[in-house]
């Protein structure tokens, strides 16, 4: 289905990220994966993913809390394996506090990750798209982009953020055959949120699925905890032919959250 095309995943090592990456080379496409971790291991996860789909993959290392990093990852991408048409900003880290005594540098970071990482690589992965007339951009917000929940302002403003951007973006390169869309995940068994999972197990003793059931009584109406896999499946029918008429949305992977 995505035979001859090139993704670039941010954050893709582990949870969604890993999930999304996997269900595009399993459609055919050629991968870069993006992390954090050393070179060895980062490697060590793309020869599996390519042994697994079949197809290319490469592994690319920047801190995206740096904008230089940030701005410079296509080019690396690039160099690593081929100019990616396909781009999935995915990478996120989190902070909850009240906002009165929310660090500076925390929102710093967040606003950084969360942000303008997904602004320079757009900036960076638009020209060649719009050259070769097709592109896939699939940016991971979150419900936090479409409603809000407290202590979390600086998440709030990056993941709402990231939504208004998209939908401006889409509008500007609507007639070159790329289309610029949002994935927007309710709680999702990823490490990003076992901090909140863990808060809540130690009321229960320790357990774990008390903790879940407890925290997603709160918002998630099916009182399930999504598989990152589900959101993969999401992302490939973004980016294949069959979602070509689909841009500017904002699509809500939810379990009813967003529904109340």
């Amino acid at each position: 289905m995505l035979k001859g095309h090139t993704a670039l995943v941010t954050g893709s090592t582990q949870g969604i990220g890993l999930a999304v990456v996997r269900g595009l080379a399993q459609a055919g496409a050629d991968v870069i994966i993006h992390g954090i971790e050393p070179p060895g291991q980062g490697e060590g996860i793309a020869a599996e993913i390519a042994a697994q789909g079949g197809v290319k993959a490469a592994y690319v290392y920047a801190d995206l809390a740096r904008a230089e990093e940030a701005e410079g990852l296509v080019a690396a991408a690039t160099r690593a394996l081929r100019a990616p048409d396909i781009l999935v900003n995915n990478a996120g880290i989190q902070y909850t506090c009240p906002v009165e005594s929310f660090p500076l540098d925390r929102w710093n970071a967040i606003i950084a990750v969360n942000l303008t990482a997904a602004f320079l690589t757009m900036k960076a992965a638009l020209p060649a798209m719009r050259q070769q007339g097709w592109g896939r951009v699939v940016n991971i917000a979150s419900v936090h982009g479409l409603v809000a929940s407290v202590n979390k302002a600086a998440y709030l403003a990056a993941k709402h953020g990231l939504v208004g951007m998209s939908k401006g973006v889409a509008l500007e390169s609507a007639r070159q055959g790329i289309t610029v869309n949002c994935i927007c995940p309710g709680w999702t068994d990823t490490p990003i949120i076992q901090p909140q999972i863990d808060a809540r197990a130690a009321h229960f003793g320790g357990d774990r699925q008390a903790g879940i059931r407890d925290l997603l009584s709160e918002k998630q109406p099916n009182l399930t905890l999504l598989p990152p896999e589900r959101i993969g499946d999401a992302a490939v029918f973004l980016c294949s032919d069959a979602a070509a008429g689909i841009t500017g949305v904002a699509l809500p992977i939810d379990g009813g959250w967003t529904a109340q």
